[in-house]
């Protein structure tokens, strides 16, 4: 499946609209809809459909006008995806007063956006290296940095330290999606798809060659790779992730 890229639009339209200063024209028959009504309609399809699917004309279809209307709202399909994102990031809760320190924080920001991308997995097939810059994407930004804030980083450490969160995130989403993404291509679970390969494998190769690779694929041997496992080997990741930021501050603080 193609990757849609946000950020790929007019910049300076996309950020009228996503900062709610570019509603529809007030002159003629007052328009009946919200160019966020336009959006919630768009994930809707999304979600039900797969970004994939997404096109003017049906959401166009989805709100009830005409796709000429829908240009009033939204000046195409590149903009619209950076509306639905960062739309989509109000779903996402801050870290409350009660989680203290930042490895807490940024344990539950990177959390939030898991689940997030398992209530809408149109997310993990945006290529998010442009991100659109509105209210909540900064504001997200903002919450991450403020969890490291008072730690002994500089700003550019601060924003490495960030960075290499959200590059975590952003693998762990699309391991998930190559792994959603060959199930529905191939039609073979991960499960039925090594039951074919084992046997097939070890008329190939020695696994005295192979004694590591042997005795790991014995322990996942019958194991099913479901959404649940899945999740753990994130939170796996996450931990080793926040171990290394742990370090890297203490490294900071000792230089000091």
């Amino acid at each position: 499946m193609d990757r849609e890229f946000t950020g790929s639009g007019d910049p300076r339209r996309s950020l009228e609209l996503l900062w709610g200063r570019q509603e529809p024209g007030r002159r003629g028959p007052k328009q009946r809809l919200s160019t966020d009504e336009v959006v919630q309609a768009a994930i809707a399809l999304a979600d039900a459909e797969g970004v994939q699917a997404l096109s003017m004309r049906r959401v166009a279809q989805a709100v009830g006008v005409s796709p000429m209307s829908l240009y009033t709202y939204v000046p195409s399909k590149a903009e619209l995806v950076d509306l639905m994102f960062d739309r989509a990031l109000v779903e996402t809760a801050d870290p409350g007063e009660d989680l203290a320190g930042w490895r807490a924080k940024l344990a539950f920001i990177a959390r939030e956006r898991w689940a997030l991308n398992a209530r809408h997995p149109w997310l993990q097939d945006l290529a998010l290296h442009r991100p659109p810059l509105g209210p909540n994407v900064l504001r997200k930004a903002e919450v991450m940095l403020r969890a490291l804030d008072g730690m002994g980083l500089d700003d550019e450490d601060m924003g490495l330290a960030a960075e290499a969160l959200q590059n975590y995130i952003g693998g762990a989403l699309l391991s998930a999606r190559d792994a959603r993404e060959a199930e529905q291509r191939s039609g073979l679970t991960d499960e039925q798809w090594f039951a074919i390969v084992t046997p097939a494998l070890e008329a190939h190769y020695d696994p005295l060659h192979y004694p590591s690779v042997k005795r790991m694929g014995e322990a996942r041997s019958g194991r099913t790779r479901s959404p649940s496992e899945r999740t753990a080997r994130f939170e796996f990741g996450l931990e080793r992730v926040l171990d290394g930021l742990d370090a890297f501050i203490r490294a900071r603080h000792a230089a000091t």
